[in-house]
């Protein structure tokens, strides 16, 4: 009999979410309200972020918080091509450009290559306006926060944190002698709660923010420019003229729903248990596959979301590509997924950019031969020795070129 199919991903979702979602479709109010306030303040307090802004994305909330600081038309800001395409993408909606630079050994964008592109604009005739850096922790492994905040102070420019997969995570910052969450350090962090996410709310997201006119602008901005929410509107207290309001600029629909954000509120209390479960999988895979000729085990790093777990095939040690070892692992009932094809060689940004493959090279290297493994909170033991197994045995059975 065919075993069952093993899902790349898969949300832990339990009573407790389930009570909180009936709670608000009880109360009528479903849309942003309360529980949007209570989750903001617990996810704030979590952080130790000033501000924390709920919205309906992570690629919303990247816009929000680049809008705010006054990224526009002709703007550049350097970042990966080593991401999905929403740190990329929300330049585009700013007309602004991304300025790529390649990845170090650990997958994420290498903070020599950024100072080199900085000091190379400084001599050109022709200087591009740089206007913020926006790094990604891949995996859920964070940047170097430390070189990066350096020359974010040595060229002035803002650093925008893309943590979609990288909470909760937290980074010892030399600069101010203590462990700060990722997304408390730059100006600004993009938080998800997509469906795979450490925490999900389905659909959703976090912007964190510190300065108090970033906030102002990104809460106008997040709901159409009008200066008062729905909540402030139409609640009990808001009294009989809260019909009126005003709109301060063209903003855009980014709020996320009550309902949502009662999901998260539950999904925060259990943030820190669901990565424990994840670091204790991510270990027992490095453990596994440890001194297997064809398999390099990913970056562990001080501390690690373990969003994915990014397995790295040595390919001159193998007989088949990265893509024929995903079918041997999915003709056997192991669901697995590629992170990321460089944005470079995507056809957008390709034929935008004149970019060719062999650009990046780094970045291109480590797509051709990674693929993430199954990697969840609640992923059953017997599952992943499955998985061990299915990759050892394909490992082996590949294992030479001659």
């Amino acid at each position: 009999m065919k075993k069952r199919a093993i899902p790349f991903s898969s949300p832990r979702l339990g009573r407790k979410e389930f009570r909180a979602v009936h709670r608000v479709l009880k109360s009528g109010w479903l849309t942003t309200g309360g529980e949007n306030r209570l989750f903001e303040e617990e996810f704030a307090g979590h952080t130790g972020a000033a501000h924390a802004l709920s919205v309906n994305s992570a690629t919303s909330a990247l816009h929000l918080i680049l809008e705010a600081l006054e990224v526009g038309v002709n703007d550049w800001v350097i970042t990966t091509p080593y991401t999905f395409t929403a740190s990329s993408e929300v330049l585009r909606y700013l007309g602004a450009h991304p300025l790529f630079v390649d990845i170090d050994e650990t997958g994420n964008i290498d903070p020599r290559e950024i100072e080199k592109v900085l000091k190379e604009n400084e001599k050109s005739s022709q200087p591009k306006s740089i206007k913020a850096i926006l790094p990604v922790h891949l995996a859920g492994l964070a940047c170097d926060m430390n070189r990066i905040m350096e020359i974010s102070r040595q060229y002035s420019l803002p650093v925008v944190e893309d943590c979609a997969h990288a909470f909760p995570v937290q980074y010892p910052l030399e600069s101010e002698g203590k462990e700060k969450y990722l997304g408390t350090i730059g100006a600004g962090g993009a938080f998800s709660f997509y469906a795979n996410k450490t925490i999900t709310t389905g659909e959703g997201g976090m912007v964190t923010v510190n300065r108090e006119d970033l906030k102002k602008r990104i809460s106008l901005m997040r709901l159409h420019g009008i200066d008062r929410d729905v909540w402030n509107r139409y609640s009990s207290s808001a009294g009989h003229l809260s019909w009126q309001y005003d709109i301060k600029a063209p903003g855009f629909k980014y709020n996320l729903t009550n309902f949502q954000a009662a999901i998260g509120r539950i999904q925060l209390k259990k943030a820190v248990s669901m990565k424990k479960d994840r670091t204790e999988q991510a270990l027992r895979y490095n453990e596994a596959f440890k001194g297997i000729p064809g398999l390099e085990t990913p970056p562990v790093g001080d501390d690690h979301a373990w969003h994915i777990y990014m397995l790295r095939l040595n390919l001159n040690e193998l007989s088949l590509g990265r893509d024929e070892f995903i079918k041997e692992l999915y003709d056997r009932g192991i669901n697995c997924s590629v992170h990321y094809r460089p944005l470079h060689m995507m056809s957008y940004y390709r034929d935008t950019y004149s970019f060719q493959n062999k650009d990046y090279p780094r970045s291109r290297e480590l797509y051709e031969r990674t693929l993430s493994l199954p990697l969840y909170s609640g992923l059953k033991k017997r599952d992943q020795s499955r998985v061990i197994k299915a990759v050892i045995e394909t490992a082996e059975r590949f294992g030479s070129k001659t």
